[in-house]
């Protein structure tokens, strides 16, 4: 009788360990100084950078969800991989942190080597842009627990911030300015809905409204707002509140760094919404107060500062090479009004 090897059983360790080969130049240049160890032993390690008085830790994690359905149908997955660290590192400087390293998981029932060099090449990308070291990661090679030429994907990124400089909303007053930085497009957030209203359709036709495919506009990475917000936190701008604008877009994610008894006031007719909000509005057909509630309509990241303060941080900004825009107000609310409630919208999108 033959003996049964682990490759028989569909897991091939050869081409795991060729893999990591491929990762270790693409880890490289993101390495930081801080960075002890490089990529392949069982820890990454990385130590605290110097000269902060109280460093504390700051981590987040996150996936991708149902955009990985599209980039399988597309074959597009050289920008998977900043959609996975745009969740976490986008979600951790909202307190002010420095991202220090990121680490992700990549799982899958049969390693296509080729497709996984591309992704995890988009995680490098991402993480060089940011400034983070991508410190290691794991590829679980698992038969039977995905289709074929399918995978997941997940990711964490830790940052540290000096505790006297945490930003956590506490200090925002009514008064204080809104200023919006623009996203990409969805982002990786509301393809659940997006696929349900694109079903049957063919996504690789260019299409008159977005002068592209439907495919190319959903699949645009998420940004990744790294150097902007360093470039205002290392000027010691007065910056109140941050928020990355992921799933529950503008209502759900702005009050979450808001005080009670604070809301905010937003004019839509301040910032661009990308077309492809207004296309899958009309193919739904999904009406407003859903596209309010499941994308960011434009704006990926919100950062609200003291009034006086609000022209330099627009100039460092667009120094940053961003295109904000100021797009309201905080006010006063009834603390009682409902969580989704406290963001008020004004005007109408631009045409």
């Amino acid at each position: 009788m033959k003996p049964v090897t682990y490759r028989d059983a569909g897991v091939d360790i050869d081409a795991g360990d060729a893999l990591v080969e491929r990762i270790k130049p693409l880890a490289a240049r993101t390495r930081i100084p801080e960075v002890l160890a490089d990529v392949g032993g069982f820890a990454g390690m990385c130590r605290i950078p110097p000269g902060l008085e109280e460093p504390i830790l700051v981590s987040g994690t996150d996936g991708v969800g149902t955009k990985l359905k599209l980039a399988f149908e597309l074959d597009a997955h050289d920008g998977i991989g900043q959609d996975l660290v745009g969740m976490c590192v986008n979600d951790i400087l909202t307190s002010g942190a420095r991202p220090l390293f990121f680490l992700d998981y990549f799982a899958t029932g049969k390693l296509a080597l080729e497709t996984a060099t591309r992704v995890i090449a988009g995680i490098a990308r991402a993480c060089e842009i940011s400034g983070c070291a991508l410190l290691g990661g794991e590829t679980a090679e698992m038969p039977g627990m995905y289709a074929e030429g399918e995978y997941d994907l997940a990711g964490f990124a830790v940052g540290v911030v000096d505790r006297k400089k945490i930003i956590d909303g506490r200090r925002t007053v009514a008064g204080d300015v809104v200023i919006g930085l623009p996203s990409s497009g969805l982002h990786s957030n509301g393809y659940s809905l997006a696929r349900r209203v694109l079903e049957g359709r063919d996504l690789r036709e260019k299409t008159s409204e977005l002068g592209q495919s439907l495919g190319d506009a959903l699949m645009q990475p998420t940004r990744l707002y790294g150097k902007a917000v360093r470039a205002l936190l290392d000027a010691a701008t007065d910056v109140h509140a941050m928020s990355h604008i992921t799933g529950g877009g503008l209502p759900g994610n702005l009050p979450r760094v808001l005080p009670d008894g604070l809301g905010v006031r937003l004019d839509l007719s301040s910032f661009a919404r990308p077309r492809v909000f207004d296309v899958l509005a009309a193919l739904g057909p999904v009406e407003e107060p859903e596209l309010r509630r499941t994308f960011n309509l434009g704006l990926g990241f919100v950062v609200i500062v003291d009034a006086a303060h609000a022209g330099r941080a627009v100039d460092l900004l667009k120094w940053a090479g961003e295109d904000p825009r100021v797009v309201g107000e905080v006010i006063a609310v009834d603390p009682s009004v409902e969580f989704e409630a406290r963001v008020v919208f004004e005007g109408s999108p631009p045409r």
